[in-house]
């Protein structure tokens, strides 16, 4: 069995022309001949990317990381001789820098197996056609796969250029995220002529909330089952006494395992809610993939969901901006708006209704997320009351809760 390499040797690359960013390495994992080569021709046909490897299991792809450093990894669950499940951790012992996407057909049984990678550290999942056929003809799956593996490389490298102390690439007109934290903080952007500048450092908690909150609202997509998980198992005992509702961009079946991998991570009972079910207190509710969870108030005064087939919002369903808009008026200044990282806006207008509310929204940072589109959009906005690293916001968000009360 051999590995295919791109014809260019690396390492090492030849470096980019001046003012050109080099494009995102990537090897493709996959015992697939047939979706090997057509995702290496997809990827191969963007000027972004640069498929450095291609293997058809685990194992060769471990021995392909002696010759290659790819900043994406592409990897396949079921393949023989070693699967991605075992796999994974070893590519990244071998190669840490790299972000891990695993791809699986549409199961019950590969929806928990990409969880569990996810938590062992891959950094998102897609779910693909069932046949190779319909890898072939399926457009829509091409594009989820190209806009995401952009948005993880545009992701790792804003990172690097962080750690670095560079300045990181941002889209025209975007403010950065050190004048983002000082307007947030109430500083000035800019230090006094003759000072040092001050290192972007974000608040200790979130500030004092307007009034006890009535349900914790989290919009999260790339990166985020890690996120979510992370903040409700450190938020402590106050999230009992209100209702956490999540909207995690993730196809049907993987929302309903995702659930249940919350409950058993953070002890809370997590589920996906049926249509007029009621909210209670120190429950999580995960909107089901594919179907739009709306929240409304009964003529009896009862805060309930309704789950409802309708277009995409922001190409998304579940949409995070139709649950935060409900929230924002059912709730008011008692919603607690939270955005994980994630790609594209979704959640944006929503955020707006919440702030025009008077309800507290808090952000990850740049520098904890795996893409910083959605918790940035609303950042650069100016709507977010703290802008928190990731291992910050669940004692923040518990504390503020609890003081709150």
């Amino acid at each position: 069995m051999t590995v295919q390499t791109a014809t260019r040797p690396m390492p090492p690359s030849a470096p980019p022309a001046p003012g050109k960013t080099a494009p995102l390495a990537v090897m493709i994992v996959d015992d697939a001949v047939v979706v090997r080569g057509l995702i290496g021709r997809w990827l191969s046909e963007r000027p972004t990317f640069e498929v450095v490897a291609s293997a058809a299991n685990g194992r060769v792809a471990l021995d392909a990381l002696d010759r290659v450093t790819p900043d994406i990894i592409l990897l396949d669950i079921d393949m023989p001789e070693m699967d991605g499940l075992e796999a994974l951790p070893l590519l990244l012992r071998k190669c840490p820098t790299a972000a891990v996407v695993i791809s699986s057909t549409l199961t019950r049984r590969n929806a928990e197996l990409s969880l569990k990678c996810l938590s062992l550290g891959a950094t998102e999942c897609i779910s693909k056609p069932e046949t190779n056929r319909e890898v072939t003809t399926s457009q829509s799956f091409r594009q989820e796969l190209v806009t995401k593996l952009e948005a993880l490389g545009e992701g790792r490298r804003r990172l690097q250029a962080l750690r670095d102390g560079a300045p990181a690439p941002a889209p025209a007109g975007a403010a950065s995220t050190a004048g983002i934290l000082a307007r947030v903080r109430g500083e000035d952007a800019a230090p006094p002529a003759g000072q040092p500048a001050r290192a972007p450092v974000a608040p200790a908690i979130v500030p004092r909330l307007a009034c006890p909150p009535r349900a914790l609202v989290i919009g999260s997509s790339t990166g985020g089952p890690r996120a979510v998980a992370e903040v409700l198992a450190s938020a402590g005992e106050s999230l009992r006494n209100l209702p956490v509702i999540v909207v995690q961009h993730m196809p049907p079946i993987f929302t309903a395992v995702f659930a249940e991998h919350l409950r058993l991570q953070t002890g809370y009972p997590a589920r996906e809610p049926f249509d007029g079910e009621q909210f209670q207190p120190g429950v999580v509710y995960v909107a089901p993939g594919g179907r739009h969870l709306r929240i409304a108030r009964t003529d009896g005064g009862a805060v309930v969901a309704r789950v409802v087939d309708a277009p995409p919002v922001n190409f998304c369903r579940p949409a995070v901006d139709l649950m935060f808009k409900d929230a924002a008026e059912v709730f008011g200044a008692a919603a607690l708006g939270l955005v994980l990282t994630g790609m594209g806006h979704d959640g944006l207008d929503g955020a707006r209704a919440l702030s025009a509310a008077g309800a507290t929204i808090v952000v990850q940072d740049e520098a904890t997320s795996a893409v910083w589109g959605m918790p940035g959009s609303i950042a650069r906005a100016g709507l977010a009351r703290a802008i928190l690293p990731l291992p910050a916001i669940g004692p923040s968000l518990g504390a503020a809760i609890g003081g709150a009360r």
